[in-house]
């Protein structure tokens, strides 16, 4: 018996379809779906588009050794939904939103993302052989190829700009099911009925000032930046002849050194730094210090990632309320926001690298005037206890008091401190006073780390540059202004309101008197301490030192080939 004729072609372009996409070499086999007829065009590529991505489900999204469609499984309900219908191309020409889709991608740095994240590479050259070659324009799997590419970009491009690339994938928004069919599944059908995705992509994106700002300033820094691959010195080292190598290898491509010697040590290198340090006039030792390699590393290409992930971090920042108050760690500054205006700001101390401030986002619920101290029971452990050890006397020079759980004071000399290991049954704690650590000033706010903002009665450290010097409390310039600001909040609010128990003045007198107070605040002011290694301003970028590597940490996790 005969087998009817459509039946057989349609069983060998499915056998044709899994050599080229699901043959287990490394060598592309460039095989072919001749489609004479342009009108038949679009029925073969949704067959094609089913059975690929049937093949995909049993291979964790690969369809071919150098192709992987990363979000697969929604681009999979996707089609379900649309019956496997590609969206792309209509009877071998590309739609209008495929070349939005396209110019998107190849300018998406100005987002802070990666074009190659998004199958540019393999799009262009695509696009390129579509448009050049006309049996390739009649190809069938060339335009599965393209249609499944395209919205796999288009649902990671909406994944990356909606929550950032820096988060565990178990929190990411692709495993949650209500943001399948709503989110995902329902902006790919209305960009599939419009020209442009730009739009589309924009309103997804943070209503923030601060992520807007930088954004805006992207672009002038992608237009002009350098993006030679420059190597990246490790440092600090283990290894001091892998190191030197790596440093002189990185000095050639800085223009110094010959990259014609086999073995270098540490003279030549010292003498290469020298030149470098000169040339980028730093101190000149000739010493490959912590200072000269950083510069070194801060390339462009560094650059983009530190700016990529700041975009990100302002992603999974609530939206935020008219007036704030918001600490860059490594800027060391705080501001307060009142309508997306700066109303005053202050530099800050914030922790040192080995008790670091965290990033956070709470309500100033009190302020206390004149507050006693009591001292954290991991600076106990790492500095007091060890002290105690070497000498009880310690608390009494240094203003301390030894307390037990009665509030009574406990004598230090009377205390065998050689039996503790890792903390002791007593608080520690500094009374108020112009020598109090926490200065004159203290504001509270709800958090897991016993950190808070308050004043210092160490004011000179605001005249350094690098102010990353406390035990991880945020220490601020200008308190009063904080302080003042709060109150003048409170008092308007509360307007007529006889029960108002303190408004600036109040604050004044008890401040000049040395009265220790606590005050409630009644309309808490929101507070966010993030970790920015770089803000956009009047469409320029500032970078501050990555303090805590905390960017270097996640520019190697995820952008590691970048």
């Amino acid at each position: 018996m005969l087998l009817n004729v459509n039946i057989i072609k349609k069983i060998s372009c499915v056998l044709l379809i899994f050599c080229w996409f699901g043959c287990n070499t490394h060598t592309e086999i460039k095989e072919k779906e001749i489609v004479k007829v342009p009108e038949k065009m679009d029925d073969q590529i949704s067959d094609n588009i089913k059975s690929v991505l049937g093949f995909a489900k049993e291979n964790n999204g690969k369809i071919s050794d150098s192709l992987k469609l990363v979000e697969w499984q929604i681009v999979n309900s996707f089609y379900e939904k649309n019956n496997f219908r590609g969206i792309w191309s209509k009877e071998e020409n590309w739609n209008p939103v495929a070349d939005s889709m396209f110019q998107f991608i190849k300018k998406s740095k100005y987002y802070g993302l990666y074009p190659d994240d998004y199958h540019y590479q393999e799009l262009d050259s695509l696009r390129t052989k579509i448009s050049n070659d006309s049996l390739v324009r009649m190809d069938a799997i060339a335009w599965t190829k393209a249609d499944l590419m395209l919205s796999d970009a288009f649902m990671k491009t909406l994944k990356d700009l909606k929550e950032g690339r820096i988060i565990p994938d178990s929190l990411s928004i692709t495993n949650k099911g209500n943001f399948i069919d709503s989110f995902f599944i329902g902006n790919l059908e209305k960009a599939s009925s419009s020209d442009r995705v730009s739009e589309l992509f924009d309103s997804v994106e943070p209503a923030n000032i601060h992520y807007a700002s930088l954004k805006e300033a992207l672009k002038d820094f992608v237009d002009s930046m350098d993006t030679t691959r420059y190597l990246h010195v490790d440092f600090p080292y283990t290894d001091t002849l892998a190191f030197y190598d790596q440093l002189y290898k990185r000095l050639t491509q800085a223009g110094f050194g010959s990259d014609t010697i086999p073995v270098v040590d540490s003279v030549m290198v010292s003498d290469e730094v020298k030149k470098y340090q000169y040339h980028e006039k730093l101190k000149v030792d000739g010493k490959p210090g912590e200072g000269t390699i950083g510069f070194l590393n801060d390339n462009d290409n560094e650059r983009f990632k530190r700016i990529a992930i700041t975009l990100d971090r302002y992603k999974s920042i609530p939206a935020f309320p008219k007036t704030y108050v918001w600490v860059n760690i490594p800027g060391f500054y705080l501001e307060l926001w009142d309508d997306d205006t700066v109303i005053f700001k202050s530099k800050v101390v914030v922790g040192k690298p080995a008790t670091q401030t965290p990033t956070l986002h709470s309500e100033i619920s009190n302020m206390v005037i004149f507050p006693n101290w009591t001292i954290p029971e991991s600076i106990i452990k790492k500095e007091i206890l060890p002290a105690l050890k070497e000498d009880p006397g310690y608390l009494y020079r240094k203003g301390f008091s030894l307390v037990d759980y009665k509030g009574d004071e406990v004598d230090p000399f009377t205390v065998d401190w050689s039996k503790y290991k890792k903390g002791i049954p007593w608080k520690i704690v500094q009374g108020s006073g112009d020598d109090n650590a926490l200065g004159i000033f203290k504001f509270n706010f709800n958090n897991p780390y016993s950190v808070y903002l308050h004043d210092t009665n160490q004011r000179y450290l605001f005249a350094n540059s690098n102010r990353a010097l406390s035990h991880g409390c945020v220490r601020v310039q200008k308190w009063e202004s904080l302080a003042f600001y709060i109150a003048r909040q409170d008092s308007i609010s509360s307007a007529g309101n006889r029960t108002m128990r303190y408004n600036i003045d109040s604050l004044k007198t008890w401040i000049a008197n040395k009265d220790r107070k606590t005050v409630m605040i009644k309309n808490r002011l929101p507070l966010y301490i993030q970790y920015l290694t770089c803000v956009g301003k009047d469409d320029k970028i500032t970078f501050y030192k990555d303090i805590y590597s905390d960017d270097q940490a996640l520019g190697d996790k995820y952008f590691a080939n970048k």
